[in-house]
C-alpha cells in the first residue's frame, strides 16, 4: 500500500440542490473548561484573537435559526458542540428552542443534539434536555484509569467521576445519551473493558472515534497519543465480537454508530457517518461569531465559506467552494480503487489522510479497514442477505394487504396508490439521489414510508 499516486476526481455533473437538513453550532467556539491532552479544537482559539472569551450572539443565534428554520427540509437537526457548548448557560438553549418555535413552520420537526464533556450538567439542565428530547453525546472514554489518562482538568484534576454522575443523572431523567468515546493509543488496548464499562452504566449507544492529530514539535509525524492503525483495527475487532454478543433473535442490543453505517452500505442506503460517504460537505459548521465553515475539522481560513449574518446558509452550502471541498474525498489514491473495500470506506474522513505525512495521503486508518473487513465482511453480507430478505417479504405482505383492500373499495377508489412501506429499504437505484449524504435520525426515511428513519428503516439497520 505504498502507492502515493493520486487518481484525479471525475467530472463534475450539474451539482444537485443539497437540502439544508442538518448544521453544525460551536456557540462557545473554542472555549472548554477542560483541557484534554488530544483535544484538536483548542487551538482554534488563535483563529478568534480578538477575545479570549467567545460567546454566541443574539443576533447570530436568532439568524442562523431563522434561515434553517425557513430554508430547511420538513425535518431539521441542530448540533450543538464545541469547544464545551454548556458553557453558554442553559437560558442561551431555551432561547434556542424558543426561536425554533418561533420561526418553525406547524408540521416541521427539530431534532437537536448536544455533544458535551458533562461537567456542568445538573438537575435543570437534565429536565430542559428531557424536556425537548435532546440527544446528548456524552464524551466518556471508559472506566477511570482510561478516562482520566487524557480527560483532565486545566489544573490536571480527573473528571471521571462527575462525568459518570452526569450519565446517571441523564439517564434517570430518561435523556437520551450516547457515549462518545476517543480510541487514543492508550485507550485502544482495553476493547472489552470499555464495551462491559459502558453497557454496565446503561449506555447502548456508543461512538468510537479514532484519534489521529498532526505532532506539533515533529509535523513529519502523528501525535504520540494517536492511535496506530494496526491497533486501532484490532480494537474494532474486538469491539465487533462483543456488539455481535449482544444480538438478540438477529438484532443487535447495542447500537455502535461505526458498524451501523457500515451495515448501511452493504443494503444499498447512505450511511448515516459522512466519513463513509464517497463525498463530503453535505453540512455547514457556524462558529460563535457567525463564521461559516466547511467541516468541523477544517474550520480555518482557507475553508470559511462566509458569515451568516451577510450571507444565505443554503447558498454557502450549495456554493462552489463548498462543492470543491466536497469532492476532496474523491481523489483517493491509486492504490484505493483496486482496494475490495472501497465502496464501503471511500477512503475515509479527508482530515485523517492529512495529519501523519508518512501515510502519503492514504487514510491514517487503511491497515485499520484491511483489517477489520477481512474479518466482518462475512457477517455483514450474512445480516445483510437476512435484512434484505426480511424487507422484501414485509413488501410482499404489504402488497397483498393493498391488492386486498383495493379489490374491497369502490372501482372509482381502486387506483389511489399505496402509501410508502414501513420498515422497508431503499434498493440501491431508489437511494441514488441520497447517495452523497447522511439520512438524519429524524429526518424521513429513503424508503418512502413517511416515517421518520430512526423509526423505519434506522430502526432495522440498528
Amino acid at each position: 500500500m505504498m502507492e502515493t499516486s493520486q487518481t484525479p476526481p471525475p467530472p463534475s455533473p450539474p451539482a444537485p440542490i443539497k437540502p439544508l437538513s442538518s448544521i453544525l453550532v460551536k456557540p462557545s467556539g473554542p472555549d472548554c473548561n477542560l483541557g484534554c491532552s488530544y483535544c484538536f479544537y483548542l487551538q482554534k482559539s488563535q483563529l478568534f484573537g480578538e477575545t479570549r472569551r467567545h460567546r454566541m450572539s443574539d443576533q447570530v443565534l436568532a439568524e442562523m435559526i431563522r434561515q434553517v428554520m425557513r430554508d430547511g427540509t420538513a425535518s431539521v437537526s441542530f448540533g450543538w458542540q464545541g469547544g464545551e457548548p454548556t458553557l453558554m448557560g442553559l437560558d442561551f438553549f431555551r432561547k434556542a428552542v424558543a426561536l425554533q418555535q418561533q420561526y418553525g413552520s406547524p408540521s416541521q420537526e427539530v431534532g437537536n443534539a448536544l455533544q458535551t464533556n458533562g461537567m456542568v450538567i445538573d438537575d435543570a439542565w437534565a429536565d430542559f434536555l428531557g424536556r425537548y428530547n435532546f440527544l446528548i453525546g456524552l464524551s466518556l472514554d471508559g472506566p477511570q484509569h482510561v478516562h482520566d489518562h487524557y480527560r483532565r482538568t486545566r489544573g490536571g484534576e480527573p473528571t471521571w467521576e462527575r462525568v459518570v454522575r452526569t450519565a446517571r443523572l441523564l439517564m434517570n431523567k430518561r435523556v437520551a445519551v450516547n457515549s462518545l468515546t476517543v480510541v487514543n493509543d492508550y485507550s485502544v488496548r482495553f476493547p472489552e473493558e470499555i464495551y462491559q464499562f459502558h453497557r454496565s452504566l446503561g449506555l447502548r449507544f456508543m461512538q468510537f472515534i479514532p484519534c489521529v492529530e498532526q505532532d506539533v514539535a515533529n509535523p513529519a509525524a502523528a501525535a504520540p497519543f494517536s492511535v496506530t492503525a494496526e491497533a486501532y483495527g484490532e480494537f474494532l475487532c474486538r469491539v465487533f465480537d462483543l456488539w455481535r454478543k449482544d444480538f438478540r433473535n438477529g438484532r443487535p442490543g447495542t447500537s455502535v454508530r461505526w458498524f451501523d453505517s457500515i451495515f448501511h452500505t452493504y443494503v444499498g442506503a447512505p450511511p448515516p457517518e459522512c466519513t463513509l460517504l464517497r463525498e463530503c460537505g453535505c453540512y455547514v459548521v457556524v462558529e460563535h461569531n457567525g463564521d461559516v465553515y466547511a467541516c468541523d475539522f477544517f474550520v480555518e481560513p482557507g475553508w470559511k465559506l462566509g458569515n451568516v449574518l451577510e450571507g444565505s446558509l443554503i447558498e454557502m452550502l450549495n456554493s462552489p467552494r463548498q462543492r470543491e471541498f466536497g469532492r476532496m474525498k474523491l481523489a483517493i489514491p491509486e492504490a484505493c480503487t483496486a482496494c475490495p473495500w472501497l465502496a464501503h470506506c471511500h477512503g475515509g474522513c479527508t482530515k485523517d489522510r492529512i495529519q501523519d505525512p508518512r501515510d502519503g495521503g492514504m487514510t491514517h486508518f487503511c491497515k485499520a479497514y484491511q483489517i477489520f473487513f477481512d474479518y466482518a465482511h462475512p457477517t455483514f453480507e450474512r445480516m445483510a442477505e437476512q435484512w434484505l430478505r426480511e424487507q422484501r417479504d414485509n413488501l410482499a405482505a404489504h402488497e397483498r394487504a393493498a391488492a386486498r383492500q383495493r379489490a374491497a373499495q369502490p372501482a372509482a377508489r381502486a387506483a389511489t396508490p399505496a402509501r410508502g412501506v414501513p420498515g422497508r429499504v431503499a434498493p440501491a437505484a431508489a437511494t441514488a439521489a441520497g447517495a452523497g449524504r447522511p439520512v438524519g435520525a429524524n429526518s424521513p426515511c429513503p424508503c418512502g414510508s413517511g416515517r421518520k428513519y430512526k423509526r423505519c428503516c434506522g430502526r432495522a439497520a440498528r
